[in-house]
Parts: structure tokens; C-alpha cells; sequence
């Protein structure tokens, strides 16, 4: 029997592009997005990888929800078609609130897990963000979501926001805690180059909170989010036991992932590509960005992808490295060097247990400066 696989599949379509957003998605309607569903399917139904087991599914965006519950019934049973659902597979999809609410239909099509991007349960917050959606809206949605029969439900919440105090923080940490979701991600704003916000940045148009307000809310979370059953398990993720996104775990510790649909990026051994070097360990491709590009190659035969990148064992130590140091759980002693474990121990930033190396909460708060002191000799 084939290695069972994470499958992911994007929906670059959304309502509105935020301004902080810098994601794969497309403010666009019209045929495209009934031709952009047809190129899904007949890329999945024609995927070269077909046959091996689908441990997780996990529909992204953009807005997966911009689509109806039918069509994204008509694509998640495509995937199920080509790669046979493993035990008590996880099946996400994403959704935001302000657009469909069908999630009785979308449970009844497969799906057993939903990620909601309230952002915020504050209108100014929302508003500031460009959100089209309100408090009122998500906290209804997440009714719905509960009366479809949704019991493994996600959030996600964003701090470090224009205006953002730690009592409006506050008040959404205990909001949240209040709905009692099964799990929760929490994301500092990042500006990005060439969005909107970037610019205002650059205008001092942004009033944003500092790096001592953005500390003092992540750790925050903490405190208030134990309470409620929700432990960090991530670097940006806390769940109640046993809930942890089973999806996302693949990519943070460097397992086979495949992609579906424009700009969705896999990841596979590099057994399955005739073309990859001998040196190569795995393979990452990417599906075409642009709906229009994606929906071309498809419809003329074509795979949808190009090859991005081929990945040597050293290039992977470094990858999983850098990725699973984001996890609670850490990474195996034995990928790091010695001396640099040392360091970091002395610093402050990580700690031994068990044979693995993890990040202390100071060491979180520079953990791409550890990740990168360890992951190379």
C-alpha cells in the first residue's frame, strides 16, 4: 500500500483582497471561477500521484467558502475519489464569515473540520482591516457552525493590529475562550512588501502597536487561553488535546504533502518526479498562481505545476529543523550539532527533554534567529 499523504487544495477566489494580505487570491467573479472548479477537478482526476491514501485534506485560500457548498462538495469528492480517505481522516476547510454559512451542507459533503477567520470580535478591528464581515457575523457563524454538527472547530484571531490595545486583545482572548473552540491559531500582523499596508507603513500611517505591546499580548495568551482547555502547541496554534490541526503537523514536520488547484505548493518524494536529479530527496512544485495561467495548462492536458525546487538531504535537515522547531514537541537532538544545542541552552532560548530540543517562551520570541544557530553546523 502507497505512503498515505496530506492533501491540500486552494481556492484563490475571495470577496475582497485585504490590505495586510499578500496570500495567493483574486478579487475576481465571473466564468473563471465555474472554469477554475472544472480545472480542480481534472487536475486531481488526472494527478499523477493518484491512488495514495489521503491521511488529511485541507481546503485553503483565498476564501474556500466564496464557492458554493456544491462545488466544493464536487472537488473534495474528486480528491476522495483519487486518494482513498485513511481511518478517521481530518477533513478542513476554511471559511470566513460574511460569506457562505451553508456548513450543514458542507458537513454533509465529508467535511469534519472548520477553520473560521473571525480575526477579531471587535467591529473597529474588523474595520481596520478591511474585513467584510462584523463581530455579529462571526459570532454567528460559529453558531451555525456548532448546529451543523461541527466538533472540531478553529479560529483565527490576529494581534499586533492598527489602533489595537492589550484590553481590546483581552476582551477577544476571552471571547474566544467564552465559544470554546476546539482550536485556536493566533498571528501577529506581519507588514508585507507590495500590500497596501505596506505602504501606509511607509507613510507612518500604520498605528501600529510596539514590539514590547506585541510581546506582552502573545504571552498574554497564554494565561488567559489555559483556562479554557487550550494549550500552545505551536509557535502560532494552541489546541485542546488530541485536536491539534493533523494537516499542518505534515508540513511542520517535514512529511509528503500534495497541492491542488492555483498557487497551492506539494511537496513529495522525489521518486515521483522523472526528472529530479539523483541527489534529489524530495521535490517541491507549485501549482500556477494566475486562474487563468492554472485553468490553460490544465484544460490542454498539462499537469497546472512546474517544479520549484529539489531538495538534498542537507537542504531538508535545514527545512525541518527550522519548521519543527516551531512545535512544542521540538526536533531530535540528533539533527543538531552539539555545540550550537549548547548555546542555545545557555542562552536561555531552548531547553533538552527526552532527546529533543525545544524553544523556551523567550526562545520563541526569536525563533528564526534559533532555528537558524541550529540548523547549520
Amino acid at each position: 500500500m502507497r505512503e498515505p499523504v496530506a492533501v491540500y487544495v486552494h481556492i484563490p477566489f475571495c470577496h475582497k483582497k485585504c490590505g495586510y494580505c499578500d496570500f495567493s487570491s483574486f478579487a475576481i467573479n465571473g466564468p473563471i471561477v465555474d472554469r477554475t472548479v472544472d480545472a480542480i477537478v481534472r487536475q486531481v482526476h488526472g494527478s499523477p500521484f493518484a491512488g495514495r491514501p489521503a491521511k488529511t485534506v485541507f481546503f485553503g485560500g483565498g476564501t474556500p467558502n466564496f464557492l458554493s457548498s456544491a462545488q466544493l462538495a464536487r472537488i473534495l469528492s474528486a480528491v476522495l475519489c483519487c486518494h482513498p480517505p485513511q481511518g478517521d481522516i481530518e477533513i478542513t476547510t476554511e471559511a470566513n464569515p460574511g460569506a457562505s454559512n451553508a456548513f450543514a451542507e458542507l458537513r454533509e459533503a465529508g467535511f469534519n473540520r472548520l477553520s473560521l477567520g473571525v480575526q477579531s470580535f471587535l467591529d473597529a478591528d474588523l474595520q481596520r482591516l478591511g474585513r467584510i464581515h462584523t463581530a455579529k457575523h462571526a459570532r454567528e457563524a460559529v453558531s451555525l457552525a456548532r448546529r451543523a454538527g461541527f466538533d472540531n472547530l478553529s479560529l483565527d484571531l490576529m494581534y499586533g493590529l492598527p489602533g489595537q490595545n492589550l484590553q481590546g486583545w483581552m476582551r477577544n482572548l476571552e471571547e474566544c475562550a467564552e465559544l470554546a473552540p476546539e482550536h485556536l491559531s493566533l498571528y501577529c500582523l506581519t507588514i508585507e512588501e507590495g500590500t497596501p499596508f505596506a505602504l501606509l507603513a511607509r507613510q507612518g500611517r500604520l498605528d501600529l502597536p510596539d514590539e514590547d505591546a506585541q510581546i506582552t499580548m502573545d504571552e498574554l495568551s497564554d494565561v488567559l487561553l489555559a483556562g479554557a482547555g487550550l494549550e500552545r502547541y505551536e509557535i502560532s496554534n494552541f489546541a485542546k488535546p488530541g485536536r491539534e490541526c493533523r494537516h499542518n503537523l505534515c508540513y511542520w514536520r517535514g512529511e509528503d504533502y500534495l497541492a491542488y488547484g492555483p498557487g497551492g505548493v506539494g511537496c513529495v518524494d522525489a521518486i515521483s518526479f522523472a526528472e529530479a536529479s539523483p541527489k534529489a530527496v524530495k521535490v517541491r512544485y507549485s501549482n500556477l498562481k494566475n486562474p487563468y495561467d492554472f485553468c490553460t495548462s490544465v484544460e490542454a492536458g498539462e499537469t497546472g505545476w512546474i517544479v520549484t525546487e529539489e531538495l538534498d538531504e542537507s537542504t531538508l535537515r535545514v527545512e525541518r529543523v527550522m519548521l519543527g522547531l516551531r512545535l512544542r514537541e521540538g526536533v531530535p537532538e540528533q539533527v543538531c550539532p552539539e555545540q550550537r544545542i549548547d548555546n542555545l541552552v545557555r542562552k536561555a532560548w531552548g531547553l533538552r527533554d527526552g532527546g529533543r530540543v525545544s524553544l523556551t517562551p523567550m526562545g520563541r520570541r526569536f525563533c528564526n534567529d534559533a532555528a537558524l544557530e541550529l540548523a547549520f553546523p
